[in-house]
């Protein structure tokens, strides 16, 4: 069997291979003392030797009860290539994370402007609780990611409507056709000044959602400059610059892409109520939304409560191709909105790591850019 794409698939699951595989993770575990493993396609290792899903695969249980790899961080990619897809439904034991695919698709889509994607958006940077609310399991177990090392880039995401695979030599047939991009108006590259802009937004706005939901976040090295591949979705067979990283991109990119980037990261790190290790509460977050069932409506907005401290954070994000003007709930007690990011703003007054003080009740958020406010005393 070829599951695995790459070539003939071990049955993993018999008990000489299964011993194999659990002594080399031991291996690289005490001798070079890894902290964990991202098993690839790892949907293959839920197969029998007919190469029908199991239910309780071997494997996957005695890594997950394994008295040194259950210490480790154990992620799955959960398909594979013969269409065994088992996003939310990995068996995991309560120590298995995954590789959110859905959150990937959902968040492409509600960013380019897709119709009907506000709910979905809602349950993906809640933590995907339809997904991993079950026994054990908490918003870490899903691993957030808009980008992956295969694939588009984060800047060929905004910057391609196509694959542009001709120099991996197999005719256009590799790579992905389902990316869920947008190029802003414009295939590729572009000296137009508009389209360069909102190209620069959607990577912002990604990386504002990807940084405020609740879950892991993952991202792709080179997304923090914008790097590019020039369109390939299946690059993996190139030693050019289109896979090397470019580090004179990064210099020049340092206090405006990357500042972006840097400043979410720590925003993130900084506020622990983008991080809870259980699932969102109707007290811990309100939408500011009452209508839910509009397909064409593509703006949601919600505060995060801070419980503790009163260091409330509003999001709110707009994919429509005009501005909206949103009503901004009033602050808690003792405490007044700061302006941290406008995705709209040009750096750097697109990101105010310390804010800046909001007057009125009321914010224009432009086309296809996204607000945070924390409250402060």
């Amino acid at each position: 069997y070829n599951w695995f794409n790459p070539g003939n698939t071990l049955n993993c699951n018999h008990p000489v291979v299964m011993e194999l595989v659990l002594d080399s993770l031991r291996h690289w575990v005490k001798e070079y003392h890894i902290d964990g493993f991202r098993f690839d396609l790892a949907s293959v290792l839920c197969r029998g030797p007919d190469g029908s899903p199991l239910d309780a695969p071997p494997l996957i249980r005695e890594i997950a009860k394994d008295s040194v790899l259950s210490r480790c961080k154990i992620i799955a990619e959960p398909w594979d290539c013969g269409g065994l897809y088992l996003v939310g439904r990995f068996p995991n034991w309560d120590r298995w994370a995954e590789w959110n695919g859905k959150y990937r698709d959902d968040l492409r889509r509600f960013i380019k402007g897709d119709p009907g994607m506000k709910g979905v958006l809602a349950t993906r940077v809640s933590g995907s609780a339809d997904l991993y609310q079950v026994n054990q399991r908490k918003p870490h177990h899903g691993v957030n990611f808009i980008i992956a090392h295969d694939g588009f880039t984060l800047c060929d995401l905004v910057s391609y409507n196509l694959k542009h695979n001709d120099a991996n030599g197999e005719g256009g047939r590799d790579g992905c056709n389902d990316n869920f991009s947008w190029n802003c108006g414009v295939e590729g590259e572009t000296n137009d000044s508009n389209v360069l802009a909102l190209r620069s937004r959607q990577m912002k706005n990604f990386h504002v959602a990807l940084m405020i939901s609740q879950g892991t976040p993952m991202m792709l090295m080179g997304d923090e400059y914008g790097h590019t591949r020039y369109g390939n979705n299946n690059s993996y067979g190139h030693d050019t610059c289109i896979n090397n990283f470019q580090w004179g991109q990064l210099a020049e990119r340092r206090y405006g892409h990357f500042r972006f980037f840097s400043e979410m990261i720590k925003f993130r790190q900084n506020h622990p109520i983008l991080k809870r290790d259980r699932f969102l509460s109707k007290n811990d977050v309100t939408w500011h939304e009452d209508c839910w069932d509009n397909l064409e409506s593509k703006f949601l907005a919600f505060t995060i409560h801070d419980h503790n401290s009163g260091g409330d954070i509003y999001l709110a994000f707009n994919a429509h191709d005009y501005s909206v003007d949103a009503v901004i709930p009033p602050a808690p007690q003792q405490k007044h909105w700061n302006r941290v990011v406008d995705t709209n703003l040009e750096s750097p007054n697109d990101i105010a790591p310390e804010g800046v003080p909001l007057t009125g009740s009321g914010y224009r958020i432009a086309p296809f850019s996204s607000i945070l406010l924390k409250a402060s005393p």
